[in-house]
């Protein structure tokens, strides 16, 4: 009976940050399975990128009234085109920096950066509909549970800091199986943070719980703490877990859950004391939360997190995404794109002016992306979902600056020429890390699993 009853708490045990905060005091002899499972990995080739901050906009952002000029969709507003009129971009687009870059007047702080983008205009993926399209732009997958681009990479890559997990997301995280390790190891998944500011319902939300402070804390862990016992009893506790784990492993020799959840108590407590340093702004300048708008209603939120990912790369994290929601504009587009845009852009734009003062953005990739795109023709005043063709970008890291890759067709509805599939994405992303995707492999239910599947491409034209 015994033996059941632990069993069923190893395998019942959450993964979560407030699991491993709970567990943290655990003992050293915990980590005798794996030595360090999470140590720094040779590369199959010299990396461009050493980290990567993936900003995501969840919903679908429109990319014809944001990254994808298309003079044609202006002139033949209010045409008949495909499933229904064709609709101009609400915005007026401009060419920006010496590259010439065309990008909407919606992100005037963005387009100061044009001669750091890498735009991606000729997108695809397969699926339309928001939940599987998702987990295929973070997993390569749309229908299986499959590990999550971060996960690859840190299994990959191991992380630089013994002190802190090696992939790290924040905001807007929609379903657990975007960011999981599915069959790779449990310690591989992403540590969830919530920096305890703003509204994450969206875009837009401001003030937080901390009045639009902008001063994250330890307090944003949640459960760091136990209230339920002190310390000796949280000991004795803990103590007495890891003496059950350590017998379970000597009979049973290899078990990947008891193994992962025991490194997971190690990091938990080493976790205690470097994260709430890390999350403490208070450290950082009135002018470099000014930058990325921390204090301000509208981009506080965002530009907090996006500000705690700067500082995630230099304390070495390897994996940091920041979500965000509210980009599903099926109506009131000319009212909710704006306000979108507007929560992101000055802490995009803070994000990477930021890396780039401080020397950093040379070796991290920053990507911004969401989904899939929106049709040209418009659904009243919104627009439809659009898998065929759409924009992402990349900065950093190794790509091309002031460099637009692909394009649709003239009016933005379908990807025409260097088209861009998801598996090619991952595998330029992997490979801009010094992986190949076609090495980065993982066996598992008899044959050897990747990120890719059995595509992708490196879109080689991209790199610096």
């Amino acid at each position: 009976m015994t033996r059941i009853s632990r069993r069923q708490a190893v395998q019942t045990i959450s993964s979560s940050l407030g699991a491993l905060a709970f567990a943290g005091m655990a003992t050293g002899e915990a980590l005798a399975a794996d030595d360090n499972p999470l140590a720094p990995r040779d590369t199959h080739f010299a990396p461009r990128a050493k980290h990567v901050i993936m900003l995501f906009m969840s919903g679908a952002p429109s990319h014809v009234d944001t990254f994808d000029y298309k003079p044609a969709l202006i002139k033949a507003d209010g045409q008949s085109g495909g499933r229904g009129r064709l609709m101009a971009p609400i915005s007026r687009f401009r060419q920006h920096g010496q590259s010439g870059l065309w990008i909407s007047d919606l992100f005037p702080n963005v387009s100061k950066n044009a001669d750091d983008l890498c735009l991606i205009r000729g997108m695809h993926c397969e699926q339309p509909n928001h939940p599987t399209a998702r987990r295929a732009a973070h997993t390569g997958s749309s229908q299986f549970v499959r590990p999550s681009l971060g996960a690859w990479s840190v299994y990959g890559l191991g992380t630089e800091n013994s002190d802190l997990p090696g992939f790290v997301v924040m905001g807007e995280r929609g379903q657990r199986v975007n960011y999981g390790s599915s069959f790779l190891p449990a310690r591989y998944q992403a540590t969830t943070v919530n920096p305890g500011v703003g509204d994450e319902s969206g875009p837009g939300g401001g003030g937080g719980r901390r009045g639009g402070s902008g001063e994250a804390s330890d307090g944003a862990i949640p459960n760091i703490s136990n209230k339920a016992l002190d310390n000796r009893g949280q000991r004795t506790q803990l103590d007495l877990l890891a003496r059950l784990n350590q017998a379970k492993l000597k009979r049973e020799v290899h078990q990947p859950q008891v193994e992962g959840m025991m490194q997971s108590y190690e990091l938990a407590f080493r976790m205690q004391s470097s994260m709430p340093q890390l999350m403490d702004l208070a450290r950082e300048t009135k002018s470099t939360k000014a930058m990325y708008g921390i204090g301000e209603a509208a981009t506080n939120s965002f530009g907090t997190q996006c500000l705690l990912a700067r500082r995630m790369v230099e304390s070495g994290v390897r994996f940091i995404e920041v979500g965000v929601g509210g980009w599903d504009h099926h109506t009131q587009l000319s009212d909710k794109l704006p306000a979108s845009c507007e929560a992101v852009d000055k802490p995009i734009a803070g994000l990477l002016a930021d890396l780039k003062q401080r020397d950093m953005l040379k070796d991290t990739l920053v990507i911004w992306a969401g989904e899939f795109g929106r049709t040209p023709h418009g659904n009243g005043n919104g627009r439809g979902h659009n898998n065929k063709g759409y924009t992402t970008w990349m900065a950093g890291g190794g790509v091309k600056g002031g460099f637009s890759y692909g394009s649709t067709d003239e009016t933005g509805r379908e990807a025409v020429d260097d088209r861009m599939h998801t598996h090619d994405w991952h595998a330029t992303i992997l490979h801009l890390l010094g992986l190949d995707h076609e090495k980065l492999t993982y066996r598992y239910a008899g044959r050897n699993f990747r990120l890719t599947n059995v595509a992708g491409k490196v879109a080689k034209t991209i790199l610096s």
